[in-house]
């Protein structure tokens, strides 16, 4: 494998070759989430629920074993099978650093990691190396392991610190790495979020906090290792670049991240449907606007789409919709010559290339929970399945504050959104993370073993329609 560059707008090899990185990101490994996992509420959180419940020893051992699981020497081998180039690998700061010893490294963190690049260079595939969740979260959603709401990394210069300390590890550790396709520095910001809650449409970009963290972090990274890409994302969930640094203000190899999850691919409606605008020729329009296309297009720099996708989880007669407006998000993107990693590999049944099967032990062992968290919509992404009679009240509670404060600006749908997400895969999903630890008390470490065997590769089930699209879409 060659150590990939920066040419202009391509992404090359060391014979000048273009080389384009289409694949898959493996969210729910080490940087694990509610909906991808089946548990409520941050990974934080359910890590000190569960060595409660089951005692500190015990619970290192079901997360180990669910990691070793998660991903695997053979799910490289799959990936490689579908055509996939790269993998894109979301990384929690805490399994590389813990908050009672800032600055001190874990070995072990590394070594898991290190095991999994070994394997996608023995296989051919490349890696992206992303921190999807930095010390003092970034933004104020579950996916950076936040159970505040509150993103406290844009003003507290310590934890500032131990982010460009931590990439300086990383630097350090993977310099001249050909198998690392580049550095992911940060995954979704919301440099402008301090008061805990996003107004979409009236959100004001953190361009200038977010400027000096990039400038600080590529100058740390370059004194260490000179070669590798890094790839930056745009501000609000990576969704905004207008403000931007020049990129060569920043020197060689640097690339854009941008996040372009549809509408199409959510729903609800039929798709295509024309008389809405979406259709292909739909989709295209809305990669031409995103201001990620038009950031890369202005500097002639190499653009990689690096989240996408659609949600399997409402309706059945549903379903078809999203795969064919997926279908045609993928074509947009191959022809315009961007780079991508859809999210995501593995799941159970959201978005997943391939899923745990329902009538596996981990989702019998579960089913508690899981029916608990549809029932109180404990889990911002099940916001597309069926409604039940705790959304519909959180729904009137936004509609009252409305109401009553009507002078506040309060946008509708995202108000709704993010009360949602605050009462209840916030405050509520917090408190049924004792109860879904309970479930696993008491059980031995086999049959911890054997139930987390549920997320290996040989036990879960492939979407197959999802997949016949991918494939399609996929070098060969």
């Amino acid at each position: 494998m060659d150590l990939l560059q920066v040419k202009g707008n391509q992404i090359v090899d060391s014979q000048g070759r273009s080389v384009f990185l289409r694949g898959v990101c493996v969210g729910g490994w080490m940087n694990m989430e509610d909906f991808i996992n089946g548990y409520p509420g941050p990974e934080s959180g359910i890590r000190e629920a569960m060595a409660q419940a089951l005692g500190a020893e015990k619970a290192e051992f079901f997360f180990d074993r669910w990691l070793d699981y998660f991903f695997a020497e053979a799910d490289v081998e799959f990936l490689k099978s579908l055509g996939c180039s790269v993998v894109r690998l979301p990384l929690n700061y805490r399994h590389f650093e813990s908050d009672l010893a800032p600055f001190q490294y874990l070995e072990k963190g590394f070594a898991r990691l290190s095991q999994a690049v070994e394997w996608c260079g023995m296989h051919g595939l490349y890696v992206i190396l992303d921190l999807h969740s930095v010390q003092g979260w970034q933004n104020t959603s579950w996916h950076c392991d936040n159970a505040s709401s509150h993103s406290l990394f844009w003003t507290q210069k310590q934890y500032q610190d131990r982010f460009v300390a931590l990439w300086e590890e990383f630097a350090r550790r993977y310099k001249g790495d050909p198998i690392i396709a580049g550095y992911n520095v940060m995954n979704e910001p919301a440099a402008n979020v301090q008061r805990g809650f996003i107004t979409r449409n009236s959100y004001e970009p953190g361009y200038a906090v977010l400027n000096q963290v990039y400038r600080r972090v590529v100058e740390a990274i370059r004194a260490i290792d000179p070669d590798h890409i890094i790839f930056l994302e745009g501000d609000l969930f990576s969704t905004l670049f207008d403000g931007f640094d020049a990129p060569e203000t920043l020197g060689a190899n640097i690339a854009y991240s941008s996040h372009n999850y549809t509408e199409p691919g959510f729903g609800p409606g039929v798709y295509p449907n024309p008389a809405t605008g979406w259709d292909k020729a739909g989709q295209q329009q809305v990669f031409e606007k995103s201001s990620g296309t038009r950031f890369a297009r202005k500097y002639n720099v190499p653009l990689w789409v690096g989240e996408f996708g659609s949600a399997y989880n409402g309706p059945a007669n549903e379903i078809p919709y999203r795969v064919s407006a997926l279908d045609d998000q993928l074509a947009v993107l191959n022809e315009n010559k961007a780079h991508w990693t859809m999210w995501v590999y593995k799941d159970i049944s959201v978005m997943g290339w391939v899923q745990v099967a329902p009538d596996s032990s981990y989702i019998r062992t579960a089913a508690p929970a899981l029916k608990g968290k549809q029932a109180v919509f404990a889990d911002f992404w099940m916001r597309w399945s069926p409604t039940t009679p705790v959304k519909d009240a959180v729904d009137l509670l936004a509609d009252q504050i409305r109401d009553t404060l009507s002078d506040v600006g309060l946008e509708t749908v995202i108000d709704d959104r993010y009360l949602e997400q605050s009462v209840l895969s916030g405050y509520t999903a917090l408190a049924m993370q004792p109860p879904f630890a309970r479930l696993f008390a008491g059980l031995n470490e086999t049959q911890l073993d054997d139930i987390l065997k549920s997320f290996s590769i040989e036990r879960c089930r492939p979407h197959q329609g999802l997949l016949d699209v991918v494939r399609r879409h996929l070098p060969r």
